[in-house]
């Protein structure tokens, strides 16, 4: 092979030059490849094996009814078992955490029950509601409920009044412990066709300021009013949720 390069020019000797190199190389690392490859002990892997394969049940077959019930006629249509639910099997994180958020901050659930969908009595979309809060004195804020937002612990509520003739709208979470308790006031006649009440806030559809409901509701409260030797009178409120 150098025979043949030495016919070429001058010019080609780097060439020349260079490949013997490389076939030098080659023959010096071959031997030690293949003794390393030779000698090096194969280690077992770490890895665990794999698990083993989950049995199949076996099918049942579709019988069809007949005259005589020992031999009923089996046919080719086979029926595999149910498969058990994943959701049942393995739970979600989240839904896990949501529920035992709400079992700290719920611990009568009553307020679980007042916005759950299977209750009739729950509240509604376009229901009055009052919610007493800890701050800002700890003065309730009634309003109609335009909407309820429910998710876990993070359920939610939007409500919307007039205060000094000017609409506010507020949310407030239901199982926020800043909370103290939510009443309904007053409840819509027939049930809403939406669940989200926005087309109240034109000016066809809102309610205005909803005090009128929440004074009449107080009148009709179970407030038992007893008259001692003084002529002080004392009043006892029942319980919020």
């Amino acid at each position: 092979m150098i025979t043949q390069s030495t016919r070429r020019p001058l010019s080609s000797w780097k060439a020349v030059f260079r490949r013997c190199r490389q076939q030098q190389q080659q023959q010096i690392l071959m031997p030690f490849r293949a003794m390393a490859t030779e000698t090096t002990p194969t280690q077992p892997s770490s890895t665990p094996p794999p698990p083993p394969a989950i049995p199949l049940q076996k099918p049942k077959f579709h019988a069809i009814k007949s005259n005589l019930p020992s031999k009923p006629i089996r046919t080719a249509f086979a029926v595999y078992p149910r498969v058990a639910s994943a959701r049942k099997t393995c739970p979600a994180a989240l839904e896990s955490y949501h529920a035992q958020q709400i079992q700290r901050l719920d611990r009568t659930g009553a307020r679980t029950a007042l916005f759950s969908k299977t209750n009739p009595d729950a509240a509604k979309p376009g229901d009055v509601l009052q919610v007493t809060t800890r701050k800002g004195g700890g003065e309730p804020f009634a309003g109609v409920c335009l909407s309820i937002r429910r998710a876990g612990v993070d359920t939610a509520i939007l409500l919307r009044n007039h205060v000094s003739r000017v609409p506010v709208e507020m949310w407030f979470k239901v199982y926020s412990p800043n909370v103290v308790g939510v009443e309904v006031v007053w409840r819509r006649p027939r049930r809403a066709r939406r669940a989200r009440l926005t087309y109240m806030r034109s000016p066809k559809h809102d309610m205005g300021n909803v005090d009128h409901l929440v004074d009449a509701w107080r009148r009709t409260r179970n407030v038992f009013t007893t008259k001692g030797k003084g002529g002080a009178g004392k009043s006892v409120r029942g319980g919020k949720r």
